[in-house]
């Protein structure tokens, strides 16, 4: 079922492609990793060149949406090595996420192990340093068991697929403009803690909405009274007061994702920066009256994205920043977390793992 792969005694000769010109897209590689749970247990797992998926229909991925996943990225650095970003953490979280929706962890010393092997295995996609491009990893577990009534699957697989993707930004990190939305991305302590498909399907309808209003994005207020900052429909928001202090959203209601990026930047700005950092529930009427001087949305893809501009139905409120430059506090964030990322900025110990 496993694919040997092959190894080389010198470099591997990157594959011929434009790498400047790669957008956000997918583009099957040579490997990836699956690993089965069956009979209570995982299996020993390794790398497949199959990177399609067979299943019954009565699977309960297709049923009952028990399906988690996680992204994160391999960098070529300035030194020639390949390395991800705080893989730990995506397995931390991925654990998690599979618990609250009664999913078997895949056990986290073995999700780095997959993550470095399926990396070193497509070593030839990982795009070169300076490029902008990057090995974009997506691990994910669904249901494969059969199951009716409802109730969890007994049988899992766990998968990871990586692509070369280009810059989220293609013409350089400008301010986008963000809308407040009609609808919830979460019930209320529900899972809108967790890394699962089903919230991102939620914020769909209303993300492709304001794409079409000519928006970059949602804010989603707090589903139980609708007055806090939450997230967006795949990022959470970093807000910059008039002191410069870094004010980072809060959930009464568990319903934030916990970003990596997020808490990244978070210590970045802390014990790099020398920054002060407040984490509290963030009232929208603070977003109203002017309170925050920058604001941006923090992810895998884009690292940061600066957010010029809310509309709040007829009400338009612009940050100080405004819609034609990226503020200091955001520009610096960005730039320093990109540099550790690349080995241009040596980072705290352990955030960056060498695969080759």
């Amino acid at each position: 079922m496993y694919a040997e792969k092959k190894e080389h005694p010198m470099a591997v000769e990157k594959k011929d492609i434009d790498w400047g010109s790669l957008g956000f897209a997918y583009r099957p590689t040579d490997y990836s990793y699956v690993c089965t749970y069956r009979d209570g247990a995982w299996e020993e797992g390794g790398l497949t060149t199959d990177h399609s998926l067979t299943l019954s229909e009565c699977a309960g991925i297709f049923h009952y949406c028990q399906e988690v996943f996680e992204g994160l990225k391999a960098y070529t650095t300035k030194d020639g090595d390949i390395v991800c970003f705080r893989p730990d953490l995506n397995a931390s979280r991925m654990a998690d996420s599979a618990r609250r929706i009664v999913m078997p962890p895949f056990p986290e010393d073995k999700f780095i192990e997959a993550v470095k092997m399926v990396v070193k295995a497509n070593e030839a996609w990982v795009p070169p340093f300076g490029s902008g491009a990057t090995l974009y990893i997506r691990p994910f577990m669904v249901a494969t068991g059969e199951v009716i009534g409802v109730a969890p699957a007994d049988e899992y697989q766990f998968r990871i697929l990586v692509t070369p993707v280009g810059p989220y930004y293609s013409g350089g990190v400008k301010p986008v403009a963000v809308k407040v939305p009609e609808y919830d991305r979460a019930a209320p302590h529900g899972t809108g803690a967790i890394k699962a498909g089903l919230n991102y399907a939620m914020s769909l309808y209303p993300s492709v909405q304001a794409h079409a209003e000519g928006f970059a994005d949602n804010m989603f207020l707090d589903p139980q009274t609708h007055t806090y900052v939450e997230e967006s429909g795949g990022a959470n928001f970093l807000f910059v007061d008039k002191e410069g202090t870094l004010v980072v959203p809060k959930s009464a209601t568990d319903s934030i994702l916990p970003s990596i990026t997020r808490r990244s930047l978070v210590q970045v700005a802390e014990e790099m920066l020398g920054m002060r950092v407040v984490k509290r529930q963030v009232a929208f009427s603070e977003v109203e009256s002017g309170a925050f001087v920058e604001c941006g949305m923090c992810g895998t893809a884009a690292v940061i994205s600066p957010v010029g501009k809310v509309v709040n139905g007829d009400e338009e409120i612009v940050f100080a920043s405004g819609m034609e430059e990226v503020g200091p506090v955001m520009r610096k964030l960005r730039e320093t977390l990109t540099g550790i990322q690349d080995g241009e900025i040596e980072g705290p110990e352990g955030w960056i793992q060498k695969v080759c």
